[in-house]
């Protein structure tokens, strides 16, 4: 069957369609992507504004249109951080659902981190042991770890790369005073996860998924895109250790012209890169590997799972 997962992501809302049935992996027909930033559009309330409601609105129904347009026979729709920790997201999910019909299922960060997991130990198979799984959302940050599909400890912490941009690195180039306390606030927040997972040993293999990682291996010299699907990226610590200081040292612009770096990424990289830096750190992790499969892939397997018990 034709699958749609409609994600309101906090940086992007990202229709993907794939050809899939169980026991198959899920083949990509075709991408939509708006980017809303919804993780800043936040109001000093912590709730998103009308404007930003009426665009999510308005994005939503576009990619109903491209859902339609594709053949899409069900539309898995749902929201992570952004909508998750708004003061009014009762309300912007009621409009949502009044307006496009659409009713978001709203993901913990729990979740995400358990079905992103899965995609990476489905991608990676049971070879890859012990997996411990890093993904940077823009507006979250989740950590999993386990040998089976369901992961042993799995969490969530508020260290998006776009949250964190907007919120701590007000400057272009960010003056060096906050990258420091951006440093120190991120290392805090990491630190307090590390024990929940030390007790559980040392992973066999560490992956890393999202759009910042992607990046970050990218400009340290990962193959391309144009390389196809199966090269294997990695990240070596090291590498991303000496472009810290470079990033944030640069403009948003002069960010933008790195291989890989998109122009809607490049302002929220700086913060992107520290978080990374930190948890690779601080979990003592000297080089990963990048999984093309994240969230998305996740929720269309988890789908596909309970298809094939029905």
């Amino acid at each position: 069957m034709r699958l749609g997962v409609l994600d309101v992501g906090s940086n992007t809302v990202h229709l993907l369609v794939v050809d899939a049935h169980p026991g198959a992996r899920p083949l990509p027909a075709h991408s939509h992507k708006t980017e809303l930033r919804l993780a800043q559009l936040l109001d000093d309330d912590g709730a998103i504004g009308a404007d930003g409601v009426d665009r999510l609105i308005a994005v939503v129904h576009e990619a109903l249109q491209a859902a339609e347009d594709k053949g899409v026979e069900e539309l898995l729709p749902f929201a992570t951080s952004a909508v998750r920790e708004a003061e009014n997201a009762d309300d912007v999910l009621t409009r949502v659902r009044e307006e496009t019909g659409v009713e978001l299922q709203v993901l913990s960060g729990a979740e995400e981190a358990r079905l992103t997991f899965l995609a990476a130990r489905r991608w990676f198979g049971w070879s890859a042991g012990n997996l411990l799984v890093i993904d940077i959302g823009g507006g979250s940050l989740e950590i999993a770890y386990g040998m089976d599909e369901e992961p042993d400890a799995a969490v969530s912490l508020p260290l998006g790369a776009g949250r964190l941009s907007a919120a701590r690195l007000p400057g272009d180039p960010p003056a060096p005073e906050d990258v420091r306390a951006l440093r120190r606030h991120v290392r805090t927040e990491i630190a307090r996860t590390v024990g929940e997972f030390s007790r559980l040993g040392a992973p066999d293999h560490v992956v890393a998924t999202s759009k910042t990682f992607k990046q970050l291996a990218r400009i340290a010299g990962a193959p391309g895109s144009a390389e196809g699907l199966y090269v294997q990226r990695e990240l070596k610590r090291e590498s991303l250790e000496g472009w810290v200081p470079r990033l944030a040292a640069m403009t948003t612009d002069e960010r933008a012209e790195l291989p890989g770096v998109s122009d809607g990424r490049a302002g929220q990289l700086v913060a992107g890169a520290l978080v990374a830096e930190g948890a690779m750190d601080l979990f003592g992790v000297e080089r990963l590997e990048i999984c093309p499969w994240a969230l998305r892939e996740g929720v269309i397997l988890r789908r596909l799972d309970h298809m094939d018990q029905g």
